[in-house]
């Protein structure tokens, strides 16, 4: 038990990024040949923009992570800020590509249901991303904060390779998501024999807004059907 407690001590958030790597790039190997290399019909250019962004937040989070697991914090902390727009960028794309692309299946067929109500799933993601992403900025100075923020919010962006996987059955996908914010609260209980507060708040707060998106999905309230209609216009 003291050797698992070392390893997960000094080895798990490298380990995180690796599997949320493997996670994403799994998920989206099953509609990545239909949707960005062989489309048909060609999608808007700003989502392959957005695929480098994503695809460039992960392999920062795994360098970010082996580089404090090698003691280089200095080079840790100068490339953070590299993070920070990219972040930002992330953001912004995300949002922009849900309504772009929404607008894009209304016109070309494809995509989940109604675009319109499907609508509310990226925003979602892209509200709980910011959030954490949010904190992690401003608790950068308190490590033990800023890596578990770090982690969520990398986390709630596998979402969406999470509902491409064939063995979660739409629209379930967030479980997948939530299971790996619980294996860094599992790290803690195994470490320091007790769970972070952040994950003691962090976890159900993103349960329930999963379950009201998930909602919204699938019976498509007018107002939000409004909005998301004024959204795409």
């Amino acid at each position: 038990m003291e050797k698992l407690r070392s390893f997960l001590g000094k080895y798990f958030y490298f380990m995180m990024s690796l599997v949320i790597a493997m996670v994403v790039v799994y998920g989206f190997s099953h509609t990545v040949n239909q949707n960005l290399f062989h489309p048909n019909p060609i999608p808007p250019v700003i989502l392959w923009c957005h695929a480098i962004a994503f695809c460039g937040w992960v392999v920062f989070f795994i360098v970010q992570s082996a580089l404090v697991r090698t003691h280089n914090v200095k080079i840790h902390r100068k490339l953070g800020w590299f993070g920070l727009v990219l972040g930002i960028v992330m953001i912004l794309l995300g949002v922009t590509t849900a309504v772009t692309m929404a607008k894009f299946h209304v016109k070309a067929g494809g995509g989940f249901g109604s675009p319109a109500a499907f609508l509310v799933i990226p925003l979602h993601d892209m509200l709980q991303f910011a959030m954490f992403f949010t904190l992690a900025i401003w608790w950068r100075k308190r490590p033990e904060w800023h890596r578990r923020f770090i982690l969520i919010a990398s986390c709630v962006l596998t979402a969406a390779a999470w509902g491409r996987t064939p063995f979660i059955p739409f629209p379930w996908f967030y479980i997948g998501v939530d299971a790996l914010v619980l294996l860094g609260a599992a790290r803690d209980w195994i470490v320091m024999k007790r769970i972070h507060p952040i994950y003691l708040w962090a976890l159900p707060v993103m349960m329930v807004a999963q379950t009201i998106a998930v909602h919204i999905l699938l019976h498509q309230p007018a107002a939000w059907m409004a909005f998301a209609h004024w959204l795409m216009r």
